[in-house]
C-alpha cells in the first residue's frame, strides 16, 4: 500500500454551537490541514498521485474557507466548526475531486488531519 500526503495552512475564525465556554465566542486559528491518500497501484510514472494536483484540490476547498467566518459558510452555516466536523468536509470534498479524476477506482482519500493548534489536532478516517 502506497500513500502520500500534502499539508497546506489557512487562517479563519469560528464560534461554537452548543459549547459552554471561552470556544462559544468567535475566535480564530491559524490551520493546518493535512490530506493523505493511499492506494496499491502507481501510474505509469510510478505515481500515486501528482502531489501538485493534490495541492490544487486542497488549495480550491481551502480558498473558501480562509480568512472567513466559518460560521459564515456552507455547510458550517449549519454544522458545527469543529475541527472534527472540518476533517470530515475535506474528506468529502478530495473525494468529490478524486472521484471525478483518472485516479478514480485506484486512489482513496485515507484520512484528513486538522490542526487548530501545534499540540490539538481532529483526525478523520471513513
Amino acid at each position: 500500500m502506497f500513500e502520500i500526503a500534502v499539508e497546506e495552512c489557512f487562517a479563519a475564525a469560528h464560534a461554537l454551537r452548543s459549547y459552554r465556554g471561552k470556544c462559544e465566542n468567535v475566535h480564530g486559528h491559524n490551520y493546518k490541514v493535512e490530506v493523505a491518500l493511499e492506494g496499491e497501484q502507481l501510474d505509469g510514472a510510478g505515481l500515486l498521485v501528482d502531489f501538485v494536483e493534490l495541492k490544487r484540490w486542497l488549495r480550491e476547498i481551502i480558498e473558501r474557507l480562509d480568512h472567513r467566518l466559518l460560521n459564515d459558510v456552507a455547510p458550517f452555516d449549519r454544522l458545527n466548526p469543529t475541527a472534527e466536523n472540518m476533517a470530515r468536509y475535506f474528506w468529502e470534498e478530495v473525494a468529490r475531486e478524486l472521484a471525478a479524476s483518472p485516479h478514480a477506482g485506484r486512489v482513496r482519500v485515507a484520512r484528513v488531519t486538522v490542526r487548530e493548534t501545534d499540540s490539538t489536532c481532529a483526525v478523520y478516517r471513513p
